[in-house]
C-alpha cells in the first residue's frame, strides 16, 4: 500500500503545530496553490518564503539527520532480524532435483505476536508522529524479527537467495537515490498518483487473495513460479521500488517546510516499511525464480 506515513498532511500538521501557524493538512499531492508558503510544489519548486524556524536549524529536520535516523533503524533491524532466524526449527524431509531441500519448518507463536505488535506500533506512529523516536526502534525490532524468521525459511529452501535479496534491495536503494537526488526522475503529480494508484491495486489483489485462500486454495497463478506468477513478482517490485521515490520526495518536503526535529525519525520510520516491504517481494520473486 502506499507508505502511511509519508504524507503531506503528517508533516504540515506537525510542522503548523510546531510553528503554531494554523491548521494547514493537505494530502497526498496537494496542489502548489493549496500549500503553505515555503513547501515544496512537488515540481521542485517552492510556492514562497518559508515560515517559522529555519531549514537547517537543530530545531528542525534536516537530511542528515533523516539518514542518521534511518541507520539506526536499519541497525535494529537486522540485529532482532538475526534473534528472529535463530528462533526458526528446521526439519529436512527431502532433496529437490536442483539440490534445494524440501523441509518441514516452525516459528515460535510469539514472533506472530511481533508481527502482529509492529502493525500496532505503525499504526500508533502514523496517528502519532511526536512518538517516532520511541515507536520507530520499537517498529524496527518487531519487524526484524518476523522478517528473520521467514528469511531463515526461505533461505532454507533456496540457498542463497537471502543474500541476493539482500544485495538486490540496496541495490535498488541506491539507484532509486541516484536518480531522485539527481532529478533524473522528478515526483510530479502524474508520476505520484500513479504509483499511488498502482499501489492500492496491489493491495486490493493481495486483499482479495486471502480472502479467497480463506474458502478454497486461494489465487496459484498469482503465488505459483509460473510465469504469470514471475511476471506479476516483477510488476510488484518495481511498484514497491517506485514508492522509494515517494518517500525521498516527502522526506525532502519536511526538510523544505521546516519540520519539527522529531519528523526525522518519522521519515525514518515511513522508509522502512517501504524498504521491508520490498526486500519480501524481492525474496519472493527470487524464490520464484528459483523453482522455475
Amino acid at each position: 500500500m502506499p507508505n502511511p506515513a509519508l504524507n503531506d498532511g503528517a508533516f504540515a500538521r506537525e510542522t503548523q503545530a510546531a510553528q503554531g501557524a494554523g491548521a494547514f493538512t493537505p494530502g497526498w499531492g496537494s496542489p502548489a496553490s493549496e500549500l503553505p508558503p515555503g513547501i515544496f510544489d512537488g515540481q521542485g519548486t517552492t510556492t514562497g518564503p518559508a515560515t517559522g524556524s529555519p531549514v537547517g536549524t537543530s530545531d528542525t529536520m534536516s537530511i542528515n539527520g533523516t539518514a542518521t535516523a534511518t541507520g539506526v533503524l536499519l541497525a535494529l533491524l537486522c540485529v532482532a532480524a538475526w534473534f528472529g532466524w535463530q528462533s526458526v526449527s528446521v526439519e529436512i524431509i527431502g532433496v529437490r532435483p536442483n539440490g534445494d531441500l524440501v523441509t518441514n519448518t516452525s516459528m515460535p507463536s510469539w514472533l506472530w505476536v511481533a508481527w502482529l505488535g509492529g502493525l500496532g506500533i505503525a499504526i500508533l506512529t502514523v496517528f502519532k508522529p511526536a512518538l517516532a523516536r520511541i515507536t520507530g526502534p520499537l517498529y524496527a525490532v518487531a519487524q526484524g524479527l518476523a522478517v528473520g524468521a521467514i528469511s531463515a525459511i526461505y533461505e532454507i529452501s533456496f540457498s542463497g537467495i537471502v543474500l541476493q535479496a539482500v544485495m538486490l534491495t540496496v541495490g535498488v536503494f541506491a539507484v532509486m537515490l541516484v536518480l531522485f537526488a539527481t532529478g533524473t526522475i522528478k515526483v510530479t503529480e502524474k508520476l505520484r498518483m500513479g504509483i499511488i494508484a498502482s499501489t492500492f491495486a496491489v493491495l486490493a489483489v493481495y486483499l482479495v487473495s486471502w480472502i479467497i485462500s480463506l474458502f478454497s486454495s486461494g489465487v496459484p497463478f498469482i503465488h505459483d513460479a509460473g510465469t504469470f506468477g514471475i511476471i506479476f513478482s516483477l510488476v510488484v517490485v518495481g511498484i514497491a521500488s517506485a514508492n522509494l521515490l515517494l518517500d525521498f520526495d516527502l522526506a525532502q518536503r519536511g526538510v523544505a517546510m521546516g519540520a519539527p526535529k522529531y519528523m526525522e525519525w518519522y521519515a525514518a520510520f515511513g522508509l522502512m516499511v517501504t524498504l521491508v516491504w520490498l526486500y519480501l517481494e524481492i525474496l519472493r520473486l527470487l524464490s520464484k525464480l528459483r523453482q522455475n
